[in-house]
């Protein structure tokens, strides 16, 4: 089993010390564009180019008295720039043009790894599905036996459902690909928009086509809110796994390695215990979005109502999907499947899931649907007591063939053809070629 972890990448994108170089970046390839254009001397720029430099723990101590974080960082690169060139670092910028465009490229780095996360769990459950793809089990709708399925569709349904995840973020990662250098409340007035737009392209990312003194935050909160969604798709497909797993289903069961305990009480059980980790951690997420939201609505051009919420949620919810996409990758990688327990489990209903079958089959025949619905009904409860008056041979074809009803519109030949799993999983290999796998 191949074991993928990037958790440590996804974290050091938001460390204090990846934000401040992000922040060294935008600054100097602004006072390189104010160069080009004649604003910043060249040999002002060169100095600022070989000089410029931060220490955090400087940048710590400057906060600790000014209380304001991009003033205490560009007043530690001035220092270690000097004068005269120094005079030109931040030149036309307000603070949120430095936090807002670094916020972008964290957002956009972020996404780049959840997206590599998708595409590798994606490929896991592709790899399940085709495995599986005849193994039968019996769906189940509010819990209770349906009508049969296979294994490997249930695999191909989380291989689709991660294929709009990955889509949709796909679409967030370039919402939120925008930066801003337009100045205190959005004007452009002292960094023209030709220069705003050379930077932010050489950051890869589009300058906001209009800005406040901030980005609008609803398209941070679109961000947020599709990691939330991309969660509750985790969580979907952790509890389908839980339930499998319990003991008098257990068709699938979460790996469980070589000297992992269960219960500090009981040395029998085996949990679901990473599925369950997952189904907290996505409700997390979805907190995290409703903050996310609440951020949109600030006063005016900007208030600061929002910054404390942000350096809170998205270094979180980033994480936090990045290792739970990468533990469910791999759960489903590991998992173990039993298909003798799917299709002693198909036994249980004692072949009441070809009801629906028998009953269009009427209906074809010539019989109202409610007649037809009737016919089969009464015979799917007299099977049900069959089985609960302790008829072991119970049977729910068997009971179709003991009534002259039934037997006045359909064969044995035709409930032989009707009553059988090729019936029902005969369009299965089509959906996985629609799916392409």
């Amino acid at each position: 089993m191949i074991l993928r972890y990037s958790l440590p990448a996804m974290r050091e994108v938001w460390t204090e010390q990846r934000k401040l170089e992000i922040w060294l970046q935008i600054e100097l390839l602004a006072s390189e564009v104010l160069s080009k254009h004649g604003i910043v001397p060249k040999k002002d720029f060169l100095q600022m180019r070989k000089n410029a430099a931060f220490d955090l723990n400087r940048c710590k101590e400057l906060e600790r008295v000014l209380n304001h974080d991009v003033i205490a960082f560009t007043t530690n690169v001035a220092e270690n720039i000097g004068a005269p060139a120094s005079r030109w670092l931040h030149f036309g910028l307000t603070s949120s043009d430095v936090i807002d465009t670094a916020f972008a490229v964290q957002m956009v780095q972020s996404a780049d790894i959840l997206i590599e996360d998708l595409k590798a769990l994606r490929k896991t459950a592709a790899s399940k599905a085709r495995k599986h793809q005849l193994t039968p089990m019996i769906g189940r709708s509010h819990g209770i036996h349906a009508e049969p399925t296979t294994f490997g569709m249930k695999m191909a349904l989380m291989y689709d459902e991660f294929g709009r995840a990955l889509r949709r973020l796909e679409s967030a990662r370039f919402s939120v690909a925008v930066g801003k250098l337009s100045g205190a409340v959005g004007t452009n007035a002292h960094i023209s928009p030709s220069i705003e737009n050379e930077v932010c392209r050489k950051l890869g990312l589009r300058a906001a086509p209009i800005a406040t003194q901030v980005i609008q935050r609803d398209l941070h909160a679109e961000f947020i809110t599709t990691l939330a969604l991309t969660g509750a798709s985790v969580e979907r497909w952790a509890t389908e796994f839980r339930h499998l797993q319990r003991t008098e289903v257990l068709e699938a069961e979460e790996f469980f390695a070589k000297g992992q305990k269960g219960s500090s009480a009981m040395p029998h059980k085996r949990n679901p215990i990473t599925g369950e980790r997952l189904t907290g951690l996505a409700r997390v997420l979805r907190g995290n979005a409703v903050a996310a939201m609440e951020n949109i609505a600030l006063w005016h051009e900007r208030d600061i109502s929002h910054s404390s919420v942000e350096r809170v949620i998205f270094p979180d919810s980033c994480t936090l999907l990045d290792y739970m996409l990468v533990t469910l990758d791999k759960l489903v990688e590991g998992l173990i499947v039993y298909p003798e327990n799917m299709k002693r489990n198909l036994s249980l209903s004692l072949g009441l899931w070809n009801s629906q079958s028998v009953l269009l089959a009427l209906i074809k025949k010539g019989l109202t649907r409610e007649d037809a619905y009737e016919l089969v009904q009464r015979n799917a409860m007299q099977t049900w007591e069959a089985k609960h008056a302790g008829n072991p041979d119970a049977d729910f074809k068997y009971q179709l063939l003991q009534d002259p009803e039934v037997a006045k519109h359909l064969s044995k030949r035709e409930l032989d053809r009707l009553c059988t799993l090729d019936f029902h999983l005969a369009q299965v290999k089509q959906r996985f070629k629609k799916l392409g796998l």
